[in-house]
């Protein structure tokens, strides 16, 4: 019996037309990311009402989770897109003892951060572009995020695993029973318990151990193909956990940036006041709830693309792409024109201060517009990490943030002001598209034109 479910997760990875798979994978990827964006918009609103300095220490707290988000994408895409590509050769056990090394090395180094940031609480807070009115906002919520910080990098390693092995349903459940108990729990503890940002913090917490319950419960009671075991860490070598952390490392560059780049965002607007920081997060999270459908296609695309990859299912590698970035490509034009047509009235909502609105309604119209060059760049990156080519996806995955917009936010933050923070992710999101082309038209040239021959007299033929 379980080899034949076995057989029909291997059929269903290989043998699904592409564009129904991808979509298939997509929905409970989007769903999950738009249920968390939602909470994340919500968390926004809420503290919001506690003040200006409140609503900004929400950005400079956001800074910091995504060093977490940082080390769970590491170790999550990393296992995953080995796991992947071992169930698509179909070695079940190298798959469990990758799926065990990137869950117990993305819990360790997250007890780590945890431990170290709570030494070091008010450096951190002032290092991650606090102003002296936001600090005690921001250090009483990172506290709860620290605590809880072992258990939200290991449960985005475990929603990783889940989705390479293209079982993202089991992890839509899993991060949406965290989501939705914390939007519940924030006006309870915030506002009905009178804890204010502390509840906002501890409501975090506590979602995010919830969550972590549910997704383990997804692999320790069977209903995953890899496992999660004592008889996997013994077999568990360092040469896994390197081999783990060199191919998520393009995760972890991408993620690492973004918290380099928030920090020196949320430095560059700290001249300017509590507005422009208060103005700049709320821009950062609108935009990434607008592109968090787009980016779930890309999520459902990168299961099958390592897959099909370690099945030798290359005529499908090249559907799944153009598909993933066409449809990617359609849902950021629809969602961006209502982004511009909205921009005032939508920071308004976060927050009813004329000076955060004026300054987020220009730089949510130029990010608006911008995003138009963002599908084929992320889908190139995803492309090139699920297939396990790490240096490419490395240099890709440092564009954005890092190579094009850090150098380009202290230049234009000198040069024109305010005006020069707001451009420069703009600038840098049309600079990077290209320059990624050129590695998806090359990634495609070496690509092999035939599919390898599947040898296994139990799969059905293409």
């Amino acid at each position: 019996m379980k080899k034949q479910a076995k057989l029909n997760q291997y059929d269903k990875m290989t043998k699904t037309p592409v564009s129904r798979l991808i979509l298939g994978l997509s929905v409970p990827t989007v769903i999950s990311m738009l249920i968390t964006n939602i909470y994340n918009l919500v968390d926004t609103a809420f503290v919001g009402q506690l003040g200006t300095s409140a609503s900004g220490a929400v950005g400079i707290v956001f800074g910091f989770m995504t060093v977490i988000q940082a080390v769970g994408f590491l170790f999550g895409q990393g296992a995953g897109s080995i796991l992947s590509r071992a169930l698509g050769q179909r070695d079940k056990e190298r798959a469990s003892v990758h799926a065990t090394a990137g869950l117990l090395s993305s819990f360790s180094t997250g007890l780590i951060v945890g431990i170290a940031g709570l030494c070091f609480l008010h450096g951190i807070v002032m290092l991650l572009g606090s102003t002296e009115t936001i600090a005690p906002y921001a250090e009483t919520y990172i506290t709860y995020i620290l605590i809880a910080a072992p258990f939200m990098t290991s449960s985005l390693t475990l929603n990783n695993l889940l989705r390479y092995e293209g079982k993202a349903s089991l992890g839509m459940i899993g991060l949406m029973t965290g989501a939705v108990l914390n939007m519940i729990g924030d006006p309870i503890l915030m506002f009905g318990l009178n804890m204010g940002i502390s509840g906002a913090g501890l409501s975090t917490a506590l979602s995010q151990l919830i969550g972590w319950l549910v997704l383990m419960f997804m692999f320790l009671s069977g209903r995953t193909e890899s496992r999660i075991n004592f008889a996997s860490i013994k077999k568990i070598r360092p040469s896994m956990v390197w081999e783990i952390v060199s191919t998520g490392f393009p995760s972890m560059l991408r993620q690492g940036l973004n918290s380099l780049a928030t920090v020196l965002l949320n430095a560059q607007c700290a001249v300017y006041g509590d507005a422009a920081v208060a103005a700049m997060s709320i821009v950062s999270r609108i935009i990434f709830f607008a592109f968090s459908i787009a980016l779930g296609v890309g999520q459902g695309f990168q299961p099958v693309a390592a897959f099909n990859y370690g099945a030798g299912k290359y005529s499908r590698l090249r559907k799944g792409f153009l598909f993933t970035t066409a449809t990617s490509e359609s849902i950021i034009v629809v969602g961006c024109t209502l982004l511009i047509v909205f921009s005032g009235s939508l920071i308004g909502l976060f927050r009813d201060d004329p000076d955060v609105i004026e300054i987020g309604t220009r730089a949510l119209i130029l990010q608006s517009i911008a995003m138009l060059a963002l599908p084929p760049c992320m889908t190139t990156e995803m492309l090139l990490q699920s297939t396990g080519k790490r240096l490419h996806a490395s240099l890709l995955s440092s564009l954005r943030n890092g190579l094009l917009f850090i150098p380009l936010l202290l230049l234009l933050a000198n040069v024109r002001g305010l005006a020069g923070i707001q451009e420069a992710m703009p600038i840098s999101l049309g600079l990077s598209l290209p320059i990624t082309v050129p590695f998806a038209v090359g990634f495609f040239r070496r690509l092999p034109k035939e599919d390898k021959e599947d040898n296994d007299d139990n799969s059905l033929k293409e």
